[in-house]
């Protein structure tokens, strides 16, 4: 069964920077595409970051320019390295990874960003 587990989330200050991490077990599988969404307090689920299978990225114009998502497949671990974080980047972030044919998805890193 595949599992998703992301880690380093957190607080941090408007300005700082965090880098979140997606390793996928349980699977002999590696990640096709990979892909960061995050859910705001009182808001939809939106789309941050994808990676395609050829490594191309793409970003939500909201974070182009700070974010970016990259990939190890050596570790089967997608990240997502986040700079000069503002207040409205506080969401939860959830990881999601396109392996053998489905989407799977983590379990959700909070990301607190105070001014």
């Amino acid at each position: 069964q595949v599992q998703l587990v992301e880690s380093g989330g957190g607080s941090v200050q408007a300005g700082g920077s965090l880098r979140l991490s997606c390793a996928a077990s349980g699977s002999t599988f590696r990640f096709n595409a990979g892909a960061w969404y995050r859910q705001a307090p009182g808001k939809q689920r939106e789309l941050v970051a994808h990676i395609a299978s050829s490594g191309s990225p793409n970003y939500a114009d909201s974070v182009k320019g700070r974010f970016t998502i990259s990939r190890d497949n050596a570790k089967n671990t997608v990240y997502l390295q986040m700079n000069s974080l503002k207040p409205e980047d506080t969401a939860v972030y959830y990881c999601g990874g396109y392996i053998d044919g489905h989407w799977y998805w983590g379990q959700g890193t909070q990301v607190t960003v105070s001014s």
